[in-house]
């Protein structure tokens, strides 16, 4: 009878957790949090994102091109293309066409794949100019005729009186185009452009007419990623009259295919720099859809893709779904704030976090691999786009909250990677199957240990333990080698010495804590000798990290303020120089004390940079400067949570509120530089929260002070983490008290798991700082 009683009880609370769970789901469901997310905001200036259609973490980013620089003039590096890193720049007036695939907020780029080009009228096969000097395809446009929202984009093109209408499923990139009536009514297909395109970028070109509707094929070229091949399938809700190309490149050999006339209706098209065309008859509003799906594999995988994920030519119903997984998406954050403009910012930033990395293999899981085999995934999702010197910071830390699964994926993906790397790496920055090499450090080992302190996924760690040490061992890597004989990159054999130095010995760190948590003691005291290296580019005579020479000592004629050949990148010692999160406390004891340091901290943000000392870098603008302190770039990110550890904590408080108040906004300019694949926008939605991982691979965040009103993060696990703000206002920037689940808290940190354990955070505000 008792244990009846017993199951009964049970049976009760059972129905209870799934009733609140489906009540807590049904909520969520019932808020549209895409009206926040404006595509717009970072599209103008160094923001380099795109407003364009795609699902979350979709591999297919179907965005406008608006202009075209090539990446060469006159055999120079063309600045302007910087420009044009997501393709698209708000300034402009003009469209050129669509594009499959696009970076957010790089500050390098690629990509830029099959653009699809809408026109009337005479065929014309140049996008600017024609080889006579006349008008190219492109059309002008409005920003009054144009609409961005999570997975749709619409824009009305008025040379030819089109409107186009874009959506996207996770593989299938849909266009609707309206067109007039007409008997010269095309869509082009331009397989030379790329963003960042130079004369050698494109390798091959090969489609296949399989018949009046559907079209396959793939291009192969030579960027950033050294070997990209991205194969497509292409389905009309139309049959085409007619259709042909043209070849840009000058053909040498081509076997007994002269025989044909390849140009007009030919069913195989082959070369290096090709645009086709299809040729329709319209009546006055008549829509054609077109529904492109891309793989890493083949052709046939696209065309899998394609009839699996958008089987129908409902347009509508591709948009709501995709707008509903977004919803589903932003809902994991429900926010109040000061103002209901910033909810735009902050949800807008959100979507921000979800366009990369990207998902990157074919619904039957087979992917292309580093070794540019085809790989098979088992027991996991296969990503790509890992941006991970800015990303590591505070993207993968987000998702370790609000994306766990993913975020497991993405790291098992990672080993995958190193697994296919004949150099035995994990990724640096990789995209589409290839290495990059970008930037510096080695900083999967960052994401990885901040997963494992934070009890998130379930990957090999030992595996992941053995994929780090490989990694950090590979000499011939970046100046690795001298790293592990001088105990420091010499600035005599490495560029930017300095910040590998830095870089490197939190890696080792982060290494060391993978090492702890599977019991190597051996490996773990290694790292952990290593991530000290950092005190050996400490000039005590001058008081900043500063480049050395292999002779062991510092060099000359250096330029603490200077971000360029100072042995930093992309920042100086006053910033860059701040970069030792895993051991803070003895870095500050070693910049002369708590005071000191605090005193620093005020110059960095109150002192006048000169524009000669920034000159020199793409990525460092006036935009994203306060002071000295930049936040339109990566390597100072955490700085203003380094009052923390300081007397002086107050003051992260009112610097990160001022930073979330003047460096972020609703405009098109309302990001202050790159948002680089994610991390900017990261940042604001942890200080948003009032918290932000200074030192990823432990489980503490720094405090800060919170700017929304009320947020609940409904979390994987089925908690619910409530934050709330008493006596909130824009001038009440200083945290008086701060209290979990009742029971105030003093200290200047949050511990992971009172935030995945669920509960409640709540901040009193004040317009005086508490002391």
């Amino acid at each position: 009878m008792i244990k009846k009683v017993v199951f009964a009880l049970l049976a009760i609370v059972l129905v209870s957790c799934d009733s609140n769970q489906s009540k807590k789901e049904s909520i969520s469901a019932s808020k549209d949090f895409t009206k926040y997310v404006n595509p717009m905001i970072g599209t103008s200036k160094m923001g380099h994102v795109f407003p364009g259609a795609t699902a979350p973490f979709g591999m297919v980013q179907l965005s406008p091109q608006t202009n075209f620089e090539v990446m060469f003039k006159d055999g120079k590096y063309n600045s302007k293309t910087y420009e044009y890193c997501a393709g698209y720049q708000y300034k402009d007036s003009t469209i050129i066409g669509f594009a499959h695939t696009n970076f957010s907020g790089t500050g390098h780029s690629d990509l830029g794949d099959l653009l699809v080009m809408p026109t009337t009228g005479k065929l014309v096969l140049d996008p600017i100019k024609t080889i006579d000097g006349n008008k190219g395809f492109y059309s002008k446009f409005s920003h009054e005729n144009e609409t961005a929202k999570a997975g749709y984009y619409k824009v009305d093109l008025e040379d030819y009186k089109i409107k186009a209408e874009l959506t996207t499923s996770e593989r299938v990139g849909f266009h609707q185009y309206t067109f007039p009536k007409s008997s010269e009514s095309h869509i082009l297909l331009d397989l030379v452009y790329n963003v960042y395109h130079h004369d050698n970028k494109n390798v091959w070109t090969f489609l296949r007419v399989e018949n009046d509707s559907i079209i396959t094929g793939y291009r192969q070229t030579k960027g950033w990623a050294r070997t990209k091949k991205v194969f497509f399938a292409i389905k009309f809700s139309k049959p085409f009259k007619s259709y042909g190309h043209k070849k840009y490149d000058k053909t040498t050999y081509n076997g007994f295919y002269g025989r044909f006339n390849e140009s007009n209706n030919f069913p195989e098209m082959a070369g290096k720099d090709i645009r086709a065309y299809f040729n329709f008859d319209t009546n006055e509003d008549e829509k054609i859809k077109m529904k492109f799906a891309l793989s890493p594999v083949s052709a046939d995988g696209a065309m899998k893709n394609l009839e699996a994920e958008i089987p129908h030519w409902d347009f509508n119903k591709t948009k709501e779904e995709t707008q509903e997984k977004w919803n589903k998406e932003l809902s994991k954050i429900e926010v109040e704030t000061i103002k209901e403009s910033q909810k735009e910012t902050f949800y807008t930033a959100l979507y921000h976090t979800m366009l990369s990395p990207i998902l990157y293999e074919d619904v039957d899981g087979k992917y292309r691999g580093l070794d540019q085999n085809i790989h098979e995934s088992e027991g996991f999702t296969n990503y790509t786009i890992f941006s991970l010197w800015d990303t590591y910071r505070a993207l993968h830390p987000l998702f370790n909250v609000i994306q766990q699964e993913r975020n497991n994926d993405m790291i098992k993906s990672m080993l995958a990677h190193q697994e296919e790397s004949v150099h035995h790496m994990l990724p640096i920055w990789s995209h589409y199957a290839n290495e990059n090499w970008c930037m510096i450090g080695y900083h999967a080992t960052s994401v990885i240990a901040d997963a494992i302190v934070k009890n998130v996924g379930n990957f090999d760690k030992n595996l992941a333990l053995k994929a780090s040490v490989a990694t950090a061992n590979v000499r011939y890597f970046d100046g690795i080698g001298d790293y592990l004989d001088y105990k420091y990159v010499p600035d005599d054999k490495s560029h930017s010495s300095v910040s590998k130095t830095l870089e490197y010995a939190y890696d080792d760190w982060t290494i060391a804590q993978i090492a702890k948590s599977v019991g190597d003691s051996s490996a773990e005291k290694i790292f952990l000798e290593r991530s000290e290296y950092y005190n050996n580019v400490f000039n005590p005579k001058n008081g900043y990290m500063s480049p050395k020479l292999a002779d062991g000592t510092f060099r000359k004629n250096f330029d603490p303020l200077d971000t360029h050949g100072q042995g930093f990148i992309e920042g100086n010692a006053w910033n860059y120089g701040l970069y030792v999160p895993h051991q803070l406390d003895k870095m500050i004891e070693m910049m002369g004390g708590k005071e000191r340091f605090s005193q620093h901290l005020d110059s960095l943000f109150t002192m006048e940079l000169d524009d000669k000392f920034i000159n020199k870098h793409e990525d460092i603008t006036r935009d994203g400067i306060i002071g000295n302190y930049v936040h339109g770039n990566e390597p100072g990110h955490h700085i203003p949570y380094l009052y923390n550890w300081t007397d002086n904590e107050y003051k992260t408080q009112a610097r990160v509120r001022m930073i979330m108040d003047t460096m972020y906004g609703t405009g098109v300019d309302g990001l202050c530089g790159n948002d680089d694949a994610g991390q900017m926008s990261a940042w604001y939605i942890f200080s948003s929260l009032g918290f932000y991982p200074v030192t990823p691979g432990s489980n503490q965040y720094a405090l800060g002070s919170p700017l929304i009103k009320n947020a609940i993060l409904n979390l994987e696990n089925g908690n619910t983490l409530e934050i709330s703000t008493e006596n909130q206002s824009k001038e009440n920037v200083y945290v008086s008290k701060l209290t979990i689940n009742g029971k105030i808290i003093n200290r200047n940190y949050i511990l992971h798991n009172e935030i995945v354990n669920g509960g409640k955070f709540v901040f009193t505000m004040s317009n005086q700082p508490n002391k």
